[in-house]
């Protein structure tokens, strides 16, 4: 049978292992950088009002001292060209400070000239460590909402939702006064994304219908639609038509639902097949291996396995593309979507 899951889920199951919940209506708590644990702003700098998910925040001069949690807004920032001073990731991939972000921080880490603290996990930062860097700016997700009170007595907080991208990318430009070099960025990703779409149009043209799929343990397979994450309706952008159960409907689409392997070929009809891999057990990561092969290998070799899966149509034409769940859900802003891209192109592409 098939189960539904809230949008929420989606993160507890591919990304984060933690749900996320929106919580109340978003109310005026202005906070400044009077904190004691923050260093004072210039007293001639100029401050920003940012409006985000629990009211208005006051920025002062130039932030020099962030704190980032979450790869979603990490990205972003470095869009910007800003660095962090403390990162928390999704999960503990790393294990102490990032002295070497390059090898430590997944797909964006040679972006970070930085040695940012390891402030913990984007849901369950640690408020010691992030009080130790004495910010001046700390930016956050609803998953940080409980917290909001005790992070913007340590700094200006800013709380951002999840999915929202482009409003993300306003918001923080806002907080470190970057606001035109956010519009030049969105106009550039648009624009990709545009090129993208001429770049695909030939194999649009002769294999147009996509089934997208995430499993972490390869036993649970998730449907992945145009609504429930960035990983598939930038595929829907570029011309493709994502094969859905026939019994699904349009409300459902918002949801994530669980695919048994029985029911595969009853979703035949995809000329291709693109399987997104997640490993969140930090442990079985090794510096022997990298971060692509330990979130791939599990599902790569549960698909080769499976009877029903290698029965399928674009199995026999070997048209199955495996990509990283992180890539594109971790990552759904400017450079996530250059590098989104760059993979689809690699390997659709190079299979034609």
């Amino acid at each position: 049978m098939t189960k539904f899951y809230t949008i929420p889920t989606l993160l507890l199951a591919i990304a984060t292992a933690v749900a996320v919940t929106s919580c109340g209506i978003p109310r005026d708590t202005t906070s400044t950088a009077d904190s004691a644990a923050a260093p004072k702003a210039t007293p001639s700098a100029s401050c920003r009002t940012v409006t985000h998910k629990k009211g208005i925040t006051k920025v002062c001069g130039q932030p020099s001292r962030i704190v980032v949690l979450g790869p979603n807004l990490l990205e972003l920032m470095l869009a910007l060209g800003v660095q962090p001073t403390g990162f928390a990731d999704y999960m503990a991939f790393h294990r102490g400070d990032y002295t070497n972000p390059r090898e430590q921080i997944p797909y964006i880490g040679d972006r970070v000239t930085t040695q940012p603290i390891n402030v913990g996990t984007d849901s369950a930062p640690s408020l010691e460590s992030i009080a130790s860097i004495k910010p001046d700016l700390i930016l956050a997700t609803q998953m940080n909402e409980a917290q909001y009170e005790q992070l913007s007595g340590i700094a200006p907080t800013v709380i951002l939702n999840w999915f929202e991208a482009e409003k993300n990318l306003r918001a923080i430009a806002q907080a470190v006064d970057r606001s035109d070099q956010a519009e030049r960025l969105l106009t550039e990703s648009k624009q990709r994304i545009e090129k993208a779409r001429t770049t695909f149009a030939p194999i649009v043209a002769k294999h147009p219908k996509v089934l997208m799929l995430s499993s972490g343990n390869a036993q649970e397979l998730y449907l992945v639609t145009h609504k429930n994450s960035f990983c598939g309706s930038l595929i829907q952008q570029l011309g493709f038509q994502l094969v859905y159960p026939s019994n699904i409907s349009e409300n459902i689409l918002d949801t994530v639902s669980a695919v048994s392997w029985e029911t595969l070929p009853q979703l035949n009809k995809a000329d291709s097949i693109i399987l997104l891999g997640y490993n969140w057990d930090t442990h079985s990561l090794s510096e022997s291996s990298s971060f692509d092969a330990s979130q791939l290998s599990t599902l790569m070799q549960g698909w080769q396995k499976n009877a029903i899966a290698q029965s399928l149509n674009a199995t026999q034409s070997k048209r199955v593309y495996f990509m990283p769940a992180y890539l594109c859900l971790s990552l759904p802003g400017p450079i996530g979507t250059e590098l989104y891209l760059d993979e689809l192109e690699k390997q659709l592409l190079s299979s034609q």
